[in-house]
């Protein structure tokens, strides 16, 4: 598959008034009102496929990321479109920038079988993969068996089970979810991960999760905009000599990695998805590669910093 068929369009950043990702604010309308979030969106899912992105994800807690995709949809009936979204949280900041919470986790069964009636009365036949947002270790879903038999049957029904993972223990997260069984069946069939060249923590988890067949996705491959927005030195210099901004070469590195089935882009707009595009020609070779690698931090601090970026 080519570089471009590899790429997919996140839209935890558009679907919503406030989010985290720096470098965001200034792309988008200065009222974020619901009319405005929505034809930003649907310009951007326009210009993804006209890339010829034809995978989108997005999750219940995405303000209304899941609204605008359905109407998006149903105008354009674009072909061949990958869909993923998540459960498991719910937004809560009443289209508020300066909401005090902006989303509530619970990964019950009752909150299960709400947003996936949710998601599925939206999003119809189009779902191709729900998965369980930001599993950790400590999830109700590792012993509760009915929330399992429950995401086993969307399985038989035809949809992809898949999981996400956040927080510095995601290696292990993603190996315990892997040997969940239903019947003597494997559960998950996709895991979407953060990935970046600061937090490669679950790299090796990732790579042995493609090698037993499930579909990996990489998320947050620019740190939430930060390495775009403030790139460490090293890289910058690179980027530079390369001729491209430091976006493309963050996604670019995410690129070079075999095991990753699918780089989700955090675009908002779409000058910044045609910056992201330009990691389709770059090309890294080893010694590249390793100045790259020794970017990253320790998983405790790079999750410890990302806490601390502020919704707006």
């Amino acid at each position: 598959m080519n570089a471009i068929g590899r790429l997919g369009i996140g839209l935890a950043a558009v679907g919503r008034p406030a989010y985290i990702n720096v470098g965001r604010t200034e792309e988008l309308p200065s009222d974020r009102d619901v009319e405005q979030l929505r034809d930003a969106t649907w310009r951007l899912l326009d210009s993804a496929y006209a890339a010829g992105i034809r995978w989108v994800d997005t999750a219940r807690s995405y303000g209304r990321a899941e609204e605008f995709l359905s109407e998006w949809l149903a105008a354009r009936t674009p072909d061949g479109v990958t869909v993923s979204s998540k459960w498991g949280y719910t937004y809560v900041g009443e289209w508020k920038t300066d909401a005090p919470v902006h989303e509530v986790k619970d990964h019950g069964i009752d909150r299960y079988c709400a947003q996936y009636e949710e998601t599925r009365a939206l999003l119809g036949d189009h779902l191709s993969v729900y998965q369980v947002h930001s599993l950790t270790e400590e999830s109700p879903l590792f012993h509760d068996v009915r929330l399992q038999a429950a995401l086993a049957e969307a399985a038989a029904q035809g949809v992809r089970v898949g999981f996400s993972t956040s927080g510095p223990r995601q290696a292990e997260t993603i190996r315990h979810a892997m040997q969940l069984e239903v019947s003597g069946q494997r559960l998950f069939s996709t895991v979407q991960s953060t990935w970046n060249l600061l937090e490669t923590s679950a790299e090796a988890a990732l790579e042995e999760a493609h090698q037993a067949g499930l579909h990996v996705l990489l998320k947050e491959v620019l740190a939430n905009g930060r390495l775009a927005v403030q790139p460490p030195s090293a890289m910058q210099a690179m980027a530079t000599e390369k001729r491209v901004a430091a976006d493309a070469l963050a996604l670019a590195a995410a690129l070079s990695r075999p095991w990753a089935d699918t780089v989700l882009i955090g675009a908002v707009s779409p000058g910044q998805l045609h910056a992201n595009l330009e990691a389709t020609r770059v090309s890294l070779d080893e010694r590249e590669l390793d100045v790259l690698s020794a970017l990253r931090i320790a998983p405790v601090r790079y999750w410890r910093e990302r806490s601390e970026l502020p919704w707006t």
